[in-house]
């Protein structure tokens, strides 16, 4: 066994009370972080001594899961499976007030409480942060959860997300104000057809769809692109099929690997995973002929009907995300995941999440539209919500200073009844 992965084995028995317990089994991991920063870890399953261990591969009751930066030896999760430890003087919160916690977890993390992280949710036997900037949320966010049982043992630590440092931070003073950006609000009013899953029929609803405006008042960024944590290539191009080219072999979908081999070697020299290689220009073409194949023998009709969004690499695949050009108004839109073989770039698999669209088209049709727009936005205009938030733009490689405008609430189209969109 390598010595730096002995040490960090050695490092968790005892950092978590683990005398009780056998090392089942470990491994290196590595992802990429949204900063292209290559980040390896040791994962690792101890077993209680005492227990049977199960004949079909799962985690006993009282295992532990825990995994460890192998750079910062930063612990980054710890899970004992159905929240019981069998630990011997681990790490324990019994008599501990929630402040004790918090500074537990400050000097666990390196994370500063109030800078970096604000309490988010506590309850019994648990206490949730999320991440902040100076007190102002952040997307895409990060977070803290800590478990304890009642005799106040650690059953589940885990740390989510980046908490960049101050040198990506874009830091100015929030001037946005709803008076400034209401041409923005009014333009992310769209009238969408709701499903209500309860009454198996659709509902005709004014919505505000959600999205992060810079403090300048130049930019909007979508939300859709935030909530999908990767580095990733914008491209926005609409693909056009050659009407002379024909694929007659169909298109068989190949299995996906998703586990990746790593070595100590790789781990410990800091190798970076080709994940966070840029996707050339050429590579792009690359990407762009493979979509048109992939589209020539599943959507051989729909030249021009699809639009190529981004591009994105994952454990040796490149993702091309694609949305349908006409979009019907229902809630969720019609998207394409082509998976690319980064090495032969020829698409292997794909998700269309039509079925589930499809599904809708089974509810009773909505509601013909009574109100138009201007007269929803007039009922709804003091039920926006414009919250400062730090947004990491991809293409400036900062944290940037947003405004995050939503709303809660909707306009039935029909009845012109305010409803929270929650209860649709």
């Amino acid at each position: 066994m390598n010595s730096k992965i002995k040490e960090l084995i050695d490092i968790t028995k005892t950092k978590f009370g683990l005398d009780n317990y056998y090392l089942k089994r470990h491994g290196l991991n590595r992802y990429v972080n949204i900063f292209n920063e290559t980040v390896y870890t040791l994962s690792m399953e101890w077993f209680p001594d005492h227990v049977q261990e199960p004949e079909d591969d799962s985690n006993p009751e009282g295992t532990a899961v825990i995994e460890v930066n192998v750079y910062s030896h930063k612990f980054v999760s710890a899970i004992f499976v159905m929240d019981k430890t069998y630990a011997n003087n681990g790490i324990s919160f019994a008599g501990l007030h929630t402040n004790d916690i918090i500074k537990w977890m400050e000097q666990e993390t390196g994370l500063t409480y109030g800078r970096q992280l604000k309490l988010h949710k506590e309850e019994e036997g648990r206490l949730l942060f999320k991440e902040v900037i100076d007190g102002v949320s952040v997307s895409p966010a990060g977070s803290v959860e800590i478990e304890f049982d009642a005799e106040g043992k650690l059953t589940f630590f885990a740390v989510h997300g980046q908490f960049p440092s101050k040198e990506i931070i874009k830091e100015e003073t929030y001037t946005l104000s709803f008076d400034k950006i209401e041409h923005l609000a009014k333009e992310q009013l769209k009238l969408i057809e709701f499903p209500s899953h309860e009454q198996k029929r659709l509902i005709p609803t004014y919505g505000v769809e959600e999205v992060y405006i810079t403090n300048d008042q130049m930019t909007a960024i979508p939300f859709e692109f935030i909530v999908d944590v990767r580095s990733y290539i914008n491209i926005d191009r609409t693909i056009f099929l050659d009407k002379n080219k024909t694929i007659k072999k169909p298109f068989k979908r190949q299995e996906i690997s998703w586990t990746e081999e790593v070595t100590a070697e790789q781990a410990f020299s800091s190798e970076p995973s080709p994940d966070s290689c840029p996707i050339t220009k050429k590579e792009q073409e690359k990407c762009l002929l493979a979509v048109k194949d992939f589209l020539l023998q599943k959507y051989p009709n729909g030249s021009g009907s699809w639009i190529l969004k981004m591009l994105y690499r994952d454990r040796g695949y490149i993702h091309a995300i694609l949305r349908a050009k006409k979009q019907v108004n229902y809630v969720f839109q019609r998207k394409l995941i082509v998976i690319i073989d980064a090495n032969s770039f020829r698409s292997i698999n794909y998700v269309d999440n039509k079925p589930m669209l499809d599904i809708f088209d089974q509810f009773q049709a909505s509601d013909e539209a009574t109100i138009d727009k201007e007269e929803a936005y007039k009922k709804l205009k003091e039920l926006y919500e414009l919250k400062p938030y730090y947004v990491y733009d991809f293409e400036e490689k900062q944290y940037v200073l947003c405004g995050k405008l939503d709303c809660q609430y909707g306009v039935n189209a029909s009845s012109g009844k305010v409803i929270a969109l929650n209860d649709l």
